[in-house]
């Protein structure tokens, strides 16, 4: 019978806060609560201001989550066959160079692969595309020459997959330095925060259960004997009541001080700003790269370009 009594006390020890925070919080809602403390200004600002970084978090990364996927660029209407993604387009370039035959050539386009498949970028895209446009132009002008646009082609097919390959290489860095970061922060690092200001809600709710109680010493939790059917005094049942609004006071100000601190530490940390300097110069390193390999490619396509409109113009010349 003793462990039963035991048991029963363990238990209402436990249930009491949980059922005193929960008659609280329903008699605010339904706008019973004769008053509710309230939360210093500064302490509500810090709230504001954590919540709105959560939200730039979640916008943030709702939109570059988009390059932890390799195809994020790759055209959706696009069909390409294993053979196509078998082999990377300089190791195409290299078994066409010593293809004797539109034969060879043909199976230099559909070797077996000699690694997994090729990357589904749109730069990759684009250079498997021009490479197999320039093969289709060079068999059908074997034997007159080197076609200008084929030539063309295919060094543009060599940049876009070298493009494509810096394109993978940020996408790698912003993963790593900024999505890595910026989802610590909103699962971790705000998730205390969220825990920390539940906790100051919870002992505000104690408290002013507290203070309600005080108000209304016949006040008692459902399935608890009231104090005064204990035969305990008015004197007796205030001073219990003083004593519970004080370690409840306690609670909520420690409760609070501590989500400061926490809340403060959020905001103050460098690293969001560090992870979106990440971002940007790995952006920066790919359109660097980007910008040098066309900048390469450029000028030799121009000269193809001039030199087959001289050619035009000379064989106009002389049928005329």
């Amino acid at each position: 019978m003793d462990k039963v009594s035991a048991f029963g006390k363990n238990f209402s020890a436990s249930f009491t806060p949980f059922a005193a925070r929960t008659q609280q919080y329903v008699k605010e809602q339904l706008g019973q609560a004769e008053d509710k403390t309230q939360l210093p200004p500064d302490y509500i600002e810090l709230e504001k201001r954590v919540d709105a970084l959560k939200q730039v978090h979640q916008k943030m990364l709702q939109v570059t989550s988009q390059y932890s996927s390799e195809a994020y660029d790759y055209p959706a209407n696009l069909k390409e066959s294993f053979g196509d993604l078998s082999r990377t387009v300089s190791e195409k370039v290299q078994l066409l160079s010593s293809a004797t035959s539109a034969a060879d050539a043909q199976a230099a386009l559909t070797a077996p692969p000699s690694a997994k498949p090729q990357p589904k970028t749109f730069n990759h895209a684009i250079a498997r595309a021009s490479l197999a446009s320039s093969q289709l132009l060079q068999q059908q002008h074997a034997g007159t020459g080197e076609d200008p646009l084929a030539t063309a082609l295919e060094k543009y097919a060599l940049a876009s997959e070298r493009v494509g390959e810096a394109r993978l290489a940020q996408d790698a860095q912003i993963q790593s330095h900024f999505l890595a970061g910026w989802s610590t922060t909103l699962n971790t690092n705000l998730m205390f925060a969220t825990r920390a200001r539940k906790s100051v809600e919870n002992s505000r709710l104690l408290l002013d259960a507290a203070k309600a109680k005080s108000k209304n010493p016949g006040w008692h939790l459902p399935g608890q004997a009231s104090q005064r059917a204990e035969g305990q005094g008015e004197e007796e049942t205030s001073e219990e009541t003083r004593v519970e609004i004080e370690q409840a006071e306690d609670e909520f100000v420690g409760q609070t001080e501590e989500a400061v601190g926490v809340m403060k530490n959020v905001l103050d940390t460098p690293e969001p700003l560090r992870n979106l300097a990440d971002l940007i110069a790995a952006q920066l390193e790919y359109h660097k790269k980007a910008y040098e390999i066309l900048s390469e490619l450029a000028p030799v396509v121009d000269s193809l370009q001039v030199e087959q409109e001289a050619s035009y113009r000379k064989s106009r010349d002389g049928s005329a």
